[in-house]
């Protein structure tokens, strides 16, 4: 049986399983030092939620909602090991508390962001040699859920707070409106600029970026 349990302090018993979890998962660029998530687990609008089995951290997820912008984000999803049903638990669970995050602040929700990699991009990634992580597979499984590729060249800050840009990725939208073919890119620039301002150090291939957007009357919405 699996428990979705959510994690709010570096002090809870299964964040040290759930950090080393991310550290066997992702590149190092791609994940927060272990004292730095202190403050993020405290804000009570990012919602992080281990997969427990047996007593055993085997997946989890990240995600918010901005009511003002009527969007979710889903920071990261982790299954830890196969054949547990894992992927669809983290779904479900996640599907439910934002529609209930939706109800309590009396927005209709638009959609929600992800970033996935491009497998023939970053194909030196080992993702941990979990399977279900290959960005093969995880692409893959996004697009059968929906999501769809914001037609732009998209760069990230590390989250190391080095500054660096992350290239090899692509930001998707899961539109509600499965007829969606564009989004306002004034709500790309907002999404991006609110979700980032925790990164102090941006490159300039980032603030490039950004311009484009901002210069854009709208951003398409590609198949993935």
């Amino acid at each position: 049986m699996l428990i979705y349990h959510r994690i709010t302090s570096i002090d809870d018993p299964y964040f040290g399983s759930l950090h080393q979890l991310l550290q066997t998962i992702f590149p190092s660029e791609e994940v927060l030092a272990y004292e730095l998530w202190k403050e993020p687990l405290e804000d009570p609008s990012i919602h992080v939620y281990a997969a427990i089995h047996e007593g055993e951290v085997v997946g989890s997820t990240e995600y918010r909602y901005y009511p003002s912008m009527r969007v979710a984000m889903t920071d990261f999803t982790i299954i830890g090991k196969p054949s547990l049903g894992i992927g669809r638990f983290l779904l479900r669970n996640r599907e439910r508390d934002l529609q209930r995050l939706a109800a309590e602040s009396g927005t209709e929700p638009i959609g929600m962001f992800a970033e996935v990699y491009d497998p023939y991009r970053a194909g030196g990634h080992e993702f941990g040699g979990v399977t279900p992580m290959s960005p093969y597979v995880r692409r893959e499984v996004l697009s059968h859920i929906g999501y769809k590729r914001l037609n732009l060249t998209y760069v990230h800050p590390s989250w190391d707070h080095e500054g660096q840009a992350v290239s090899e990725l692509d930001l998707c939208f899961l539109p509600k409106d499965e007829e969606m073919v564009s989004l306002d890119s004034s709500l790309v620039a907002e999404f991006l600029e609110t979700y980032y301002a925790a990164l102090p150090n941006k490159p300039a291939e980032w603030h490039g970026m950004m311009g484009r957007i901002r210069a854009a009357s709208s951003i398409g919405l590609l198949p993935l």
